[in-house]
């Protein structure tokens, strides 16, 4: 039962657009699926045409953690269709991350909190707010793997490498199951030079972990977001819906891999040891 983070730092980047869609054409397919928001921001929830903050949701169940009282975020869980679900997002959230920073095992509330959960699904997904706090920490140390998406352009790639960075002190320190899945490139036009350039060189520096499948750009997408709902219930013969559904069989594909890669490493140290 994978735990992906959408995670970039870098605002704008695609992560609430990805993890709804991709985590869509997956139900479609007969996966079931959570997302979680945990962005004080609450793009996702709002996305989903969650308006009113619900009485329990990340946050509500956060904060008992926290305070060691008893929690259930099942309670905050609002299945939006039969296997499709979500744990919404509120804004005080924001003040979460200094919360945390004094709590004892901080970087571990979240994984703690969903334990109970996680093997009611085959995938769950975190939005993650675009800056690396405590909340984004949360989200990679209770993580399998970090997918990431970005436009084809230059600060977004600034944003890969700087975040790569705590990516990496996650792995080594808090997280060593922790796996990069690989980079989504979206809004994406290959008669764009710069589109060319930045696929280019993401492709020189971290080879395979660059998806084949992109996510070109699209207005049915945001027109399905301010709807309320995902791409394949707005327009299933958009653009959007052809490009996450290829997403998703590559996806499905890539982890298969990833996991069959994670298995030999174990096998061969259970013989060395």
């Amino acid at each position: 039962m994978p735990i992906i983070s959408i995670a970039i730092q870098k605002g704008g980047s695609g992560k609430t657009t990805t993890t709804i869609n991709l985590a869509a054409a997956l139900q479609r397919s007969g996966k079931k699926v959570l997302l979680i928001d945990a962005d004080p921001q609450a793009n996702l929830s709002q996305s989903l045409g969650i308006e009113d903050e619900p009485e329990h949701n990340l946050y509500t169940e956060l904060k008992k953690e926290m305070l060691g009282e008893e929690s259930d975020i099942s309670k905050a869980i609002l299945e939006i269709r039969p296997g499709f679900s979500v744990i919404p997002a509120s804004i005080e959230l924001a003040g979460a991350e200094i919360e945390l920073v004094g709590v004892y095992s901080r970087e571990h509330i979240l994984s703690a909190l969903i334990e109970p959960i996680v093997a009611d699904y085959d995938f769950i997904f975190i939005d993650c707010p675009h800056a690396i706090g405590m909340l984004t920490i949360n989200a990679l140390v209770a993580s399998d793997y970090v997918l990431m998406p970005l436009q084809g352009e230059f600060l977004p790639l600034k944003g890969v490498h700087s975040f790569m960075r705590h990516y990496e002190i996650v792995r080594k320190k808090l997280n060593k199951k922790l796996s990069l899945l690989g980079f989504v490139l979206i809004k994406y036009d290959e008669r764009k030079l710069m589109n060319t350039r930045v696929k280019d060189s993401l492709e020189k520096v971290f080879e395979n972990k660059v998806f084949k499948s992109v996510i070109r750009t699209n207005i049915q997408l945001a027109k399905a977001q301010e709807a309320g709902t995902d791409i394949f219930l707005f327009d299933k013969y958009s653009n959007g819906a052809t490009d996450y559904r290829n997403l998703a069989e590559e996806f499905l594909n890539r982890l298969e891999l990833q996991d069959t890669f994670k298995e030999n490493v174990q096998e061969l140290e259970a013989v060395v040891s």
